[in-house]
């Protein structure tokens, strides 16, 4: 147990299979509620990062603004109501990031690309950690040079990277069941055509800085406010060379989905359960930044199982998953992948999503999907796109779901229970990582205290 910004603080980490690390920091959790009598736990996930100092720091910093808004006499009260931060640490990893802007892929040859990708594949094996795997993905990078040349190579290339990764998420929300249907020579191709549109940040460059807190993505400084703009990994690249690092930047991006669902399935709903049985009248709250959205998402969805296991509040924040994820036939026929955590009522409180277009990494993930998908329309990404994401779009096909906005700290929100606020966030959220502001405070705090 530990103190954050006045709040008792506990984590307990997981690993990549969604089991416990150290039961021990279970025991303490449980402890700890019941030591201090707490009557709500806050839940929070990071999304991509290499080391647990850049969560702590995240939650640190969130935390620290609720706690200054509490103090200030700013924001709805929570009265006597004593308040609990669990911190969720989880193993993740990032994208190759410097062809995620016009400024990094401008500067980027053929071999720079190539080193790329060779850098971004030992990523992957360090990520899965398999020996196996790691014989796989040498291979794969032997097979760079020819890529250009030979469709044979790339469809070997494409092969060895595909056939490490588990299947567990494979779904149709992110053209993810194209990336392993479709032959390897044609994935690479289709990756390595550039994207048809750009999309340009609106955020203040001062709104949250260049720095990312809390893993994920970090456009540079050029990227903020209105200096510039950016459309998908590598939409400005194109050839062999360009479809073999978004092949691996793509084949990352589904590790990290695959993992954080089940972290959030197999790991915290099973611990959010069992502090239910500890503290059977407990508020339970649930907020994720970036995959640790979809991590929270999947907990939630989860957590509808029988027995039902209520919860009072979920928030994401600048999530990374898809914009259908929620959604009622986005199809015409099929329900997003989470749909049972809105159709089961397990949230009796609010669902605030946060969203914005300056979101460069999530804005960057699903016009790839557009890709293996054949669809190169006008608009990739966005909310016409069948492959948008959530933080870049907010839930859409929704019904439930309302169009709203962030908020200055010192504006009340009117919002209830069974409905989903999509919370345009331009004006407050500057990039994927800037999610730690008084604003995004407010809104959680806000979020908080009408449950």
């Amino acid at each position: 147990m530990a103190d954050l910004s006045g709040f008792t603080y506990c984590e307990v980490q997981f690993t990549r299979d969604g089991a416990v690390f150290d039961e021990g920091e279970v025991t303490a959790l449980l402890d700890a509620l019941d030591a201090q009598d707490i009557t709500d736990l806050v839940a929070i996930s990071h999304g991509w990062n290499n080391d647990t100092n850049d969560a702590r720091h995240l939650y640190a910093t969130l935390f620290g603004n609720v706690a200054a808004l509490i103090a200030g006499g700013r924001g709805p009260g929570l009265g006597d109501r004593r308040l609990a931060i669990l911190g969720v640490l989880w193993p993740s990893k990032k994208f190759a990031e410097s062809a995620a802007t016009a400024s990094g892929a401008a500067s980027l040859d053929d071999d720079t690309i190539a080193t790329q990708t060779a850098m971004q594949l030992n990523l992957l094996a360090e990520a899965l950690a398999d020996p196996a795997a790691t014989k796989k993905l040498q291979q794969a990078k032997r097979l760079i040079p020819r890529l250009e040349n030979d469709p044979a190579a790339k469809r070997k290339f494409a092969d060895l990277v595909r056939g490490v990764l588990p299947k567990n998420a494979i779904n149709d929300e992110d053209a993810s069941a194209d990336f392993f249907r479709l032959p390897g020579d044609e994935v690479v191709d289709k990756l390595g055509t550039p994207a048809s549109t750009v999309s340009v940040p609106t955020g203040p460059a001062d709104a949250g800085g260049a720095a990312e807190i809390g893993g994920g993505l970090t456009p540079p400084p050029s990227m903020l406010g209105n200096t510039g703009g950016a459309a998908g990994i590598g939409s400005f690249l194109s050839g062999a060379q360009a479809g073999a690092l978004q092949l691996a930047n793509y084949a990352t991006y589904y590790l990290m989905k695959g993992r954080s669902g089940t972290v959030g399935a197999q790991g915290l709903c099973p611990v959010l359960r069992r502090v239910r049985e500890r503290r059977p009248a407990i508020k339970l709250h649930l907020v994720g930044h970036s995959f640790g959205g979809r991590l929270v998402a999947s907990a939630t969805a989860t957590c509808a199982d029988a027995p039902p296991l209520g919860l009072s509040s979920l928030t994401l924040l600048q999530a990374a998953f898809s914009h259908n994820g929620f959604a009622q036939h986005f199809d015409g026929n099929r329900d997003g992948f989470f749909r049972r955590a809105i159709t089961g009522k397990v949230v009796s409180g609010p669902v605030l999503i946060t969203y914005t277009k300056n979101d460069m990494a999530v804005g960057q993930l699903y016009p790839l999907a557009s890709r293996l998908a054949g669809d190169d329309a006008a608009g990739l990404g966005d909310a016409s796109d069948p492959y948008g994401g959530m933080g870049r779009n907010g839930a859409q096909k929704t019904p439930e779901a309302v169009v709203s906005a962030l908020l200055q700290e010192d504006k009340p929100y009117q919002i209830a229970g069974g409905t989903i606020y999509n919370l345009e966030a331009s004006p407050f959220i500057a990039n994927h990582g800037d999610v730690t502001g008084r604003q995004v405070a407010h809104a959680l705090l806000s979020s908080i205290a009408t449950t």
